[in-house]
């Protein structure tokens, strides 16, 4: 198992947490999704390491948008 934490702009809501959290379980080999709009961040966690660019499009296709890392 693997858990990864992103960090989501956008998010204001519980509607925004089931829209993210939604796309994302969708996602072949999640196990698990954890969404705070308070936080602003999503763990994931999976069989195996996902790939970015699927976390990334899954994010985006709820209508928000993963937080450029530092």
């Amino acid at each position: 198992m693997t858990s990864t934490t992103y960090a989501v702009d956008g998010m204001t809501c519980a509607h925004c947490e089931r829209a993210v959290g939604l796309e994302l379980r969708e996602l072949p080999g999640v196990t698990d999704v954890q969404v705070s709009h308070a936080t602003g961040q999503v763990v994931v966690t999976s069989d195996a390491p996902l790939d970015p660019g699927a976390i990334r499009a899954a994010i985006a296709e709820a209508g928000y948008a993963l937080r450029p890392t530092a």
